[in-house]
């Protein structure tokens, strides 16, 4: 049998991971200049700790991991002859792989809450994992770029993070479009609806306008029992496209009875006041009434980041995030106010690779070969790859003494640029002669200016 691994999941090579590691240096450069402190926390949470953050949806999509030992030995008689998974899963798995970093993060904010200062800003680099489809651009197993501040209610920090979008793209070179909404607007049309009770089966429903069109949100909506007339209500608002002023006055319209709509509304009419003062390198903002984010733990300002540049056809989000009130109160600490962003590393690698975007010396990991002559030179090539490699310039000496070709050859497969010849005539004038394999061309050098002219 071919050994395989498990859809949705992908194995990564040297020049993959050398790409990789150029978005994951860019994103955490950006997140240090802005404050941030890097925090991990255990790839795999309680089962109770995930269970119930994330919605009914979301739920379904975290892994299970089975106890250790004999796992049916404590199992539900009744619900194993019944098959009743919901309840058989509760007695045969106390742990799950984490669905995201967030409600983790909020985890450690409670059980280290003494140990914190607040405002507390960090970020986060790790893998999470989801029982979803496989299908491009969506993977089972992926990274997210997070950072979060928490303790502060400041519409500041919807700011900042707005600003550390445009940091990041700006550096990786790509035009994006950020979408704002809050969660309050939301939460006020439910309630101008006569929906208030069901307005996280109104958001979950809303937040797949893009993938399935009004027709089948509305069909969705009703199939959760939201009333033909709520949802008749709620369709001008799905269709309406105006500019950001008038989707502003549609909604101060319709939502003038509600308090905690137009509540919303200030706080979006704050975020975009602040950002007058500023100019935008990459970031195109925009506000987007029926953004919802499915997840049920949002409840202010919410964030979704999709690609805004000819070069790549990418459509789905790539980026995400929201302010949430009270997060760490389902952990037993309450009014702890966070608003946080996840860069979606692993879709950010695929546009970059659409639209040719990652820059050449991205992909380089050694930038000098020494080729190996044998005998008496290697240790002049010895003492070439230390000096090289004291002044941070990456290198390395052909393990073999093998025919010139072959350690050519090898230069080549690898896209190293420079090649150096240290034979018995560049040790005796202590010289190197150094090769551009792009051009061909050769230039004798003394050994105390290489790492210099390299570098």
């Amino acid at each position: 049998m071919k050994p395989s691994i498990p859809r949705g999941t992908r194995d990564f090579g040297p020049d993959e991971m050398v790409k990789r590691n150029y978005i994951f240096d860019t994103i955490r450069a950006s997140f240090r200049k802005y404050g941030y402190l890097p925090l991990e926390t255990p790839s795999m949470e309680n089962l109770s700790t995930l269970m119930g953050k994330y919605g009914e949806e979301g739920d379904k999509l975290i892994f299970k991991i089975l106890n250790s030992g004999d796992f049916l030995e404590k199992a539900d008689a009744d619900a194993l002859a019944n098959k009743d998974s919901k309840k058989l899963t509760a007695g045969i798995s106390e742990k799950a792989l984490r669905y995201d970093l967030t409600v983790p993060f909020a985890r450690y904010v409670v059980m280290h809450q003494n140990e914190i200062t607040f405002p507390f800003k960090r970020y986060q680099i790790q893998p999470v994992w989801r029982a979803d489809k496989p299908q491009k651009g969506r993977y089972r197993e992926f990274y997210q770029c997070d950072a979060d501040v928490i303790g502060t209610t400041s519409l500041l920090n919807e700011l900042e993070l707005i600003e550390l979008f445009d940091e990041v793209f700006n550096n990786l070179g790509l035009g994006v479009k950020v979408q704002i909404n809050n969660r309050k607007i939301l939460s006020g049309i439910a309630e101008i609806l006569g929906e208030a009770e069901r307005i996280i089966d109104i958001t979950v429903a809303i937040d797949k306008l893009d993938k399935i069109g009004v027709d089948k949100v509305k069909a969705e909506m009703l199939s959760k029992g939201v009333s033909e007339n709520a949802v008749n209500s709620l369709q001008p608002l799905l269709e309406f496209a105006g500019t950001h002023d008038q989707k502003l006055e549609l909604l101060k319209t319709m939502l003038k009875s509600s308090e905690v709509g137009m509540k919303g509304i200030s706080e979006i009419e704050e975020i975009f006041g602040y950002t007058k003062a500023l100019d935008f390198k990459k970031v195109n903002l925009e506000f987007e009434m029926t953004l919802a984010r499915g997840l049920n733990y949002y409840t202010g300002a919410i964030f979704e980041v999709k690609v805004d540049d000819s070069r790549s056809s990418f459509t789905s989000s790539i980026c995400g995030g929201g302010r949430y009130d009270d997060l760490t109160g389902i952990f037993g600490l309450n009014g702890m106010s966070g608003v946080g962003i996840s860069f979606g590393a692993d879709r950010i690698y695929d546009v970059l690779e659409e639209a040719g975007l990652f820059p050449a010396d991205a992909t380089l990991s050694t930038k000098v070969l020494i080729v190996n002559f044998g005998g008496e030179e290697i240790a002049y090539g010895l003492e070439i790859l230390r000096t090289l490699r004291n002044n941070a310039v990456y290198a390395e000496l052909y393990p073999d003494a093998v025919k010139m070709k072959k350690q050519m050859g090898y230069a080549d497969a690898r896209n190293i640029p420079y090649v150096i010849l240290a034979g018995s005539e560049e040790r005796n004038s202590r010289e190197v002669t150094l090769k551009n394999m792009s051009d061909g061309t050769q230039q004798k050098i003394k050994l105390d200016q290489l790492a210099d002219l390299l570098k």
